[in-house]
């Protein structure tokens, strides 16, 4: 059985090692998004021209598709210092205040998963992304009192998977809201080349496209993808990286032609053969095959859905015609009393 993590995104230290130095340094070298591009270059150049932070932005989209990579160019393009914490970090005012109070003029300061800050640790952001000052409350009781520290202009780099879960507060106080869009097969190849060429790894051109295919869009995942493979060439091959030896290594993983792994089978499986293809709510999937709701919700689904095998409907999921050929499950009639909808 394949590792599942190796689909979810969930990065391990070895693989963040791994991801971190195949990323590009600089926004020419950076593959895809081409209009998210285009804006960032242009409010880049401006701040550069003017001498000034540039606008807070807010990149949001699905895992892996290079939201952290950004966020370093930019302060690589910008010639300033970069620095980051993510949103589950800050659990207390405390911890974000050290952070600012030690922020650079111009500086780039990055928060991952800025939709699960704490509702006090994000007030306290809103004075700093606006104001350029940190609120802190001096005292207790009747002679408490607020005593404001000014800051240093910077720019605030916040990244989102679910945009929808950051406040409009927040969001308000982002000049730039760009999102992320999964990539296409011919930009994934570029990127699984250009990772190849770093490592050092001959890798031919229907080689790269395989393994393109099979990443669901994400080069997050074509990079892990590529490190498999090449373990695989390494030890079963004789190094070089053909389409017959990705194919057989990706196989050999379980990632099917779509990308599609264990748990993906699963979840479709449980949808078309024990729920006789929907609807069925998103906890009863998650208890059937005994995965955490929100992972399907955020990391799977969302791929099934863009293939056209999976429907959201307000009674649940339903598994759609082409989801019955391609996972080759029998049809059969769908009662009106189905479980599981919750």
């Amino acid at each position: 059985m394949p590792d599942s993590r190796l689909i979810s995104g969930v990065a391990q230290d070895d693989d963040a090692q791994f991801e971190a130095g195949l990323r590009p340094r600089r926004l020419a070298e950076f593959t895809g998004q081409p209009k998210l591009k285009e804006n960032l270059a242009i409010a880049i150049e401006a701040a550069r021209l003017r001498g000034e932070a540039m606008d807070h932005v807010l990149l949001y989209g699905p895992p892996g598709l290079g939201k952290t990579t950004l966020a370093s160019i930019i302060a690589e393009e910008l010639g300033v210092k970069f620095g980051g914490t993510s949103g589950p970090v800050l659990q207390k005012k405390l911890d974000l205040t050290g952070i600012l109070t030690n922020i650079e003029a111009l500086q780039v300061f990055f928060i991952d998963e800025i939709h699960r800050l704490m509702p006090d640790v994000e007030e306290m952001l809103y004075s700093a992304l606006e104001d350029y000052r940190v609120d802190i409350l001096v005292g207790t009781g009747p002679g408490a009192r607020t005593h404001s520290i000014p800051m240093p202009r910077f720019t605030a780099i916040g990244a989102t998977t679910r945009q929808g879960l950051v406040s409009a507060p927040l969001r308000g106080r982002f000049g730039l809201v760009l999102r992320l869009d999964p990539y296409q097969v011919e930009e994934l190849q570029q990127i699984v080349r250009r990772s190849a060429h770093i490592l050092d790894v001959p890798i031919e051109e229907d080689a790269a496209g395989e393994i393109a295919r099979r990443c669901r869009g994400t080069p997050r995942i074509a990079n892990r993808l590529l490190r498999r493979v090449r373990d695989y060439a390494q030890v079963r091959a004789d190094g070089r990286i053909t389409r017959t030896v990705a194919q057989t290594a990706l196989n050999l993983l379980e990632v099917d032609r779509y990308g599609l792994d264990d748990l993906d089978q699963k979840i479709m499986h449980t949808i078309l053969e024990k729920y006789r293809g929907g609807p069925v709510g998103l906890n009863t999937i998650a208890a059937s095959i005994a995965e955490e709701a929100d992972t399907i919700e955020e990391v799977y689904e969302p791929y099934l859905i863009q293939l056209g095998f999976l429907h959201r409907t307000p009674r649940g999921r339903v598994a759609t015609e082409l989801a019955y050929d391609y996972f080759q499950v029998e049809r059969r009639g769908r009662g009106s009393e189905q479980p599981g909808l919750f």
